[in-house]
């Protein structure tokens, strides 16, 4: 009789993560980005513009940043080649990090895009979102656009990140006057899966570069909530990917896409996102994090 041999699993095959983007997910953000769009415009139109949104923007530039950014994507979601509605900011994106975003491309939109009449600012960011969302009705989520920095962003991924916009400076403007802001965790999730993982997935470009050498060596964050499937994120001699989790990873990291949100754009520091049970991590090399999110980072 020939010699059987068992079939040994190879516990340190990396298998590169699936695609987050389901027909499901599709219609949820498409529903998400037109129903956060309309609180928005309301939150605005009952707010002082001239309130104190953040440290440096009055609720008039807060709305201004995110109707500016709605209208830039009507050209976006076409091609990188489509002339853009405001000036100076197809010049600036290939050369966009999330360490440069706000003194570069913020501040060409702040400069270029002058309007600041709530009213105006609600029209454009109204009419931006029909027209993207007619622009994406018969087109694969999947399919990419040139984002900042070079990345490859899927179709599903810009309207995951305009709705994550309008959401964290919902907030920013609801604070100022004094109401309430809810964050659903189920859109703040698709900002995740939709967003991070995807353009993870297809290319990130220079959007995540660093002065200085790379860290060595690999590090492998799993990422796991109520609202999203596992996956781990890994940075590996400074190149960034996604995998479907292993044994290998060095940590594991529990969140709520709310807060996990909120914390990475600095909205809520860390370790009161922790207290509050936020975030959760545990691991073999949980000291790693730090240097994790020194790569895995927004602005």
């Amino acid at each position: 009789m020939p010699e059987v041999r068992a079939r040994i699993p190879d516990r340190n095959r990396r298998v590169p993560a699936v695609t987050r983007i389901s027909p499901q997910r599709w219609t949820e953000v498409r529903a998400a980005v037109r129903e956060v769009a309309e609180r928005f415009c309301r939150l605005v139109l009952a707010s002082d513009p001239d309130a104190m949104a953040t440290a440096d923007w009055t609720v008039a530039d807060t709305a201004a940043h995110v109707a500016a950014i709605s209208w830039q994507y009507t050209s976006l979601v076409i091609s990188y080649d489509t002339e853009r509605p405001i000036d100076g900011v197809r010049e600036l994106l290939l050369s966009t990090t999330v360490d440069n975003i706000h003194t570069g491309l913020n501040e060409a939109m702040r400069r270029n895009f002058t309007q600041r009449d709530p009213v105006a600012l609600v029209a454009t960011l109204r009419s931006s979102v029909a027209k993207v969302l007619e622009l994406t009705e018969d087109t694969d989520p999947a399919s990419t656009v040139v984002w900042l920095g070079g990345a490859s962003l899927p179709r599903a991924g810009l309207l995951a990140h305009l709705t994550n916009e309008m959401l964290l400076h919902g907030r920013d403007i609801a604070r100022a006057g004094g109401r309430p802001w809810p964050i659903p965790e189920r859109q703040a999730a698709m900002f995740f899966e939709l967003f991070v993982v995807e353009i993870i997935r297809n290319g990130v470009g220079v959007l995540l570069d660093v002065a200085g050498p790379p860290r060595p060596g690999r590090i492998a964050v799993e990422f796991r909530s109520a609202y999203t499937e596992p996956v781990a994120i890994v940075v590996t001699d400074g190149v960034v990917s996604v995998e479907e989790p292993g044994r290998d990873v060095d940590v594991r990291l529990f969140f709520r896409p709310a807060a996990l949100n909120l914390m990475l754009f600095h909205h809520v520091g860390r370790l009161r996102t922790v207290l509050n049970g936020g975030v959760r991590a545990w691991g073999r090399r949980v000291w790693l994090l730090p240097a994790f999110l020194r790569k895995v980072r927004l602005p």
